[in-house]
Protein backbone atom coordinates (compact mmCIF):
# COMPACT_ATOMS: atom_id res chain seq x y z
CA UNK A 1 0.00 0.00 0.00
CA UNK A 2 1.17 3.06 -0.93
CA UNK A 3 0.90 7.18 0.94
CA UNK A 4 -1.82 8.11 -1.39
CA UNK A 5 -3.80 4.85 -1.32
CA UNK A 6 -3.54 5.37 2.19
CA UNK A 7 -4.85 8.91 2.50
CA UNK A 8 -7.43 8.08 0.00
CA UNK A 9 -9.00 5.44 2.29
CA UNK A 10 -8.34 7.54 5.85
CA UNK A 11 -10.30 10.15 3.67
CA UNK A 12 -13.01 8.30 3.54
CA UNK A 13 -13.74 7.71 7.00
CA UNK A 14 -12.81 11.13 8.11
CA UNK A 15 -16.72 11.63 7.87
CA UNK A 16 -19.27 10.63 10.44
CA UNK A 17 -21.71 8.77 8.40
CA UNK A 18 -19.26 6.63 6.49
CA UNK A 19 -17.06 5.97 9.51
CA UNK A 20 -20.38 4.60 11.05
CA UNK A 21 -21.10 2.58 7.94
CA UNK A 22 -17.97 1.02 7.69
CA UNK A 23 -18.69 -0.01 11.79
CA UNK A 24 -21.85 -1.08 10.95
CA UNK A 25 -20.33 -3.19 8.06
CA UNK A 26 -17.55 -4.64 10.16
CA UNK A 27 -20.06 -5.92 13.37
CA UNK A 28 -22.21 -7.82 10.14
CA UNK A 29 -19.22 -9.29 9.13
CA UNK A 30 -19.68 -11.86 7.03
CA UNK A 31 -23.28 -11.55 6.31
CA UNK A 32 -23.07 -7.93 5.67
CA UNK A 33 -25.98 -5.16 5.27
CA UNK A 34 -28.74 -4.40 2.67
CA UNK A 35 -27.94 -0.76 1.26
CA UNK A 36 -31.62 0.06 2.15
CA UNK A 37 -31.32 -1.80 5.85
CA UNK A 38 -28.10 0.76 6.49
CA UNK A 39 -29.67 3.57 5.44
CA UNK A 40 -32.69 2.97 8.24
CA UNK A 41 -30.53 2.21 10.92
CA UNK A 42 -28.43 4.88 10.45
CA UNK A 43 -31.42 7.21 9.92
CA UNK A 44 -29.73 8.54 6.50
CA UNK A 45 -32.12 9.48 3.20
CA UNK A 46 -31.27 6.69 1.00
CA UNK A 47 -29.74 8.66 -2.01
CA UNK A 48 -27.51 10.47 0.84
CA UNK A 49 -26.70 7.05 2.01
CA UNK A 50 -26.16 6.00 -1.97
CA UNK A 51 -23.25 8.74 -2.00
CA UNK A 52 -21.44 7.75 0.93
CA UNK A 53 -21.22 4.21 0.03
CA UNK A 54 -20.09 4.78 -2.92
CA UNK A 55 -17.21 6.41 -1.59
CA UNK A 56 -16.41 3.98 0.81
CA UNK A 57 -16.24 1.70 -1.99
CA UNK A 58 -13.90 3.48 -4.23
CA UNK A 59 -11.64 4.24 -1.39
CA UNK A 60 -11.80 0.00 -1.77
CA UNK A 61 -13.23 -0.23 1.81
CA UNK A 62 -16.62 -2.26 0.92
CA UNK A 63 -17.78 -4.16 -1.66
CA UNK A 64 -21.40 -5.24 -2.74
CA UNK A 65 -23.22 -7.94 -4.23
CA UNK A 66 -26.69 -7.68 -6.13
CA UNK A 67 -29.19 -10.31 -4.92
CA UNK A 68 -32.62 -10.13 -6.87
CA UNK A 69 -33.80 -6.20 -6.01
CA UNK A 70 -31.11 -5.73 -2.61
CA UNK A 71 -27.68 -4.37 -2.69
CA UNK A 72 -25.67 -6.21 0.18
CA UNK A 73 -22.39 -4.64 0.90
CA UNK A 74 -19.77 -6.05 2.96
CA UNK A 75 -16.15 -4.33 4.35
CA UNK A 76 -13.21 -5.21 2.70
CA UNK A 77 -11.35 -6.45 5.76
CA UNK A 78 -8.19 -7.35 3.86
CA UNK A 79 -8.07 -3.58 2.66
CA UNK A 80 -8.88 -2.11 6.49
CA UNK A 81 -5.92 -4.84 7.26
CA UNK A 82 -3.47 -3.56 4.49
CA UNK A 83 -4.41 0.51 6.32
CA UNK A 84 -3.78 -0.87 9.56
CA UNK A 85 -0.52 -2.55 9.06
CA UNK A 86 0.85 0.24 6.54
CA UNK A 87 0.53 2.90 9.79
CA UNK A 88 1.96 0.19 12.45
CA UNK A 89 4.99 -1.00 9.99
CA UNK A 90 7.71 1.11 11.27
CA UNK A 91 5.99 1.07 14.68
CA UNK A 92 8.30 1.96 17.38
CA UNK A 93 11.68 1.97 15.56
CA UNK A 94 12.22 -1.55 15.22
CA UNK A 95 11.72 -2.42 19.08
CA UNK A 96 9.56 -4.80 19.36
CA UNK A 97 8.85 -4.75 23.14
CA UNK A 98 7.71 -0.96 22.85
CA UNK A 99 5.19 -1.94 20.18
CA UNK A 100 3.59 -4.88 22.33
CA UNK A 101 0.95 -3.24 23.84
CA UNK A 102 0.15 -1.39 20.42
CA UNK A 103 -0.31 -5.11 18.69
CA UNK A 104 -2.11 -6.55 21.28
CA UNK A 105 -4.74 -4.32 20.80
CA UNK A 106 -4.88 -4.85 17.59
CA UNK A 107 -5.86 -8.35 17.96
CA UNK A 108 -9.28 -9.01 17.05
CA UNK A 109 -12.67 -9.70 19.55
CA UNK A 110 -13.51 -12.60 18.04
CA UNK A 111 -11.02 -15.24 18.76
CA UNK A 112 -9.34 -17.58 16.09
CA UNK A 113 -10.76 -21.55 16.26
CA UNK A 114 -7.83 -22.32 18.08
CA UNK A 115 -7.85 -19.83 21.23
CA UNK A 116 -11.78 -20.52 21.26
CA UNK A 117 -10.70 -24.52 21.81
CA UNK A 118 -8.40 -23.40 24.55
Amino acid sequence: MENCDVIVTLGALAQTTRLDVFRLLVRNEPNGVAAGEISRILAVPPNTMSTHLGILSRAGLIHSKRYSRSIVYRADLKRFREMTLFLVADCCGGNPETCASVIADLIPCCPTKEEANV
